[in-house]
């Protein structure tokens, strides 16, 4: 069995798509595949392999009990071994509550995970990896998300659709739509790596702080997500932009990218997700990529290159 998950970028809504803002996502290029292959023996034995062929995390599990045996971890970065199989058994464990039948048999499995992008990048290795055990275990995997996670869960629309969508969370439940976002000056949109990975539950649990009424700009964030769509030129579009950055940076208390890191740069600049890290989306000409290499940032990707 093979399962394929598409990564993401969330363009609009950062924040407020947490409640209810209806937000603007893209699925990307790069995802990562889940390969399943049965076993006589009892087992699970799970291996994650980074995009350059490298183990980066082993781990034996006991079956039917789902009992960790052992696991390894090769990287000297963020968490170990144990957190790490932690928490991948915490997501079998409630695929397993959402179906009973799942990894029942009496046989094992091997499972290799395989992402196409660098991990630290920050395009979804998580949501990839819930969605596609969510379709091995035939599950829900927004309920899969939301039970063993945190998160808006654009992030797992994004791994099942392989369009743009306009996502929205009404009444507790996901609601997504196909939407057409093929601007014209799509060739003059940039994506660049800020070389380190943010960790959203810090910038979600940042925004929760505020405790604040915000219907309007919950309101004025969706309107500018059904722009992004509709806009003809890239002078209104780099408008857009910069009102989208001055709502979030007013909720957020923190200032937009382009005011803190570049405050020279010739186009706008959004941040995407959560700020501080990860990938902006900038608009620009050929002089992009160069602009951003005097800065020391190497990471550029065209809209080509990165958006399905």
């Amino acid at each position: 069995m093979n399962y394929y998950s598409n990564g993401k970028l969330l363009l609009t809504g950062e924040y407020l798509v947490l409640d209810g803002a209806k937000s603007l996502a893209l699925p990307t290029k790069f995802g990562q595949d889940l390969r399943i292959e049965k076993i006589k023996e009892p087992r699970l034995i799970w291996a994650s392999f980074t995009n350059t062929g490298e183990c980066w995390f082993e781990a034996v599990f006991d079956l039917p009990k789902l009992r960790l045996v052992n696991c390894t971890f090769n990287s000297d970065k963020e968490g170990s071994a144990e957190f790490i199989a932690e928490t991948l058994l915490d997501i079998l464990t409630e695929a397993k509550r959402l179906n009973p039948d799942f990894l029942k048999e009496e046989h094992g499995f091997v499972v290799k995970t395989e992402l196409n992008f660098p991990r630290n990048w920050g395009l979804g290795s998580s949501s990839t990896l819930i969605n596609s055990i969510a379709s091995w275990a035939k599950v829900d995997a927004f309920k899969l998300l939301w039970n063993s996670f945190k998160g808006s869960g654009y992030d797992i629309a994004c791994a099942q659709n392989d369009t743009p969508i306009f996502y929205q969370i009404k009444a507790q439940n996901p609601k997504v739509e196909v939407v057409e976002f093929n601007p014209t000056f799509k060739d003059n949109l940039y994506f660049v790596y800020l070389n380190q990975k943010q960790d959203s539950k810090e910038g979600i649990a940042k925004y929760r702080e505020s405790n604040k009424d915000f219907s309007e700009e919950i309101k004025r964030i969706s309107e500018i997500s059904e722009e992004f769509t509709t806009v003809t030129s890239l002078d209104n579009f780099n408008n857009l932009i910069t009102e989208h950055e001055q709502i979030i940076s007013s909720i957020i208390k923190l200032h937009p990218v382009k005011e803190k890191l570049f405050p020279d740069y010739f186009g706008a600049i959004k941040s995407l997700g959560a700020w501080g890290g990860d990938f902006i989306l900038a608009t620009g000409t050929k002089e992009t990529t160069s602009y951003f290499k005097n800065k020391g940032f190497e990471t550029i990707l065209t809209y080509s290159e990165m958006i399905l």
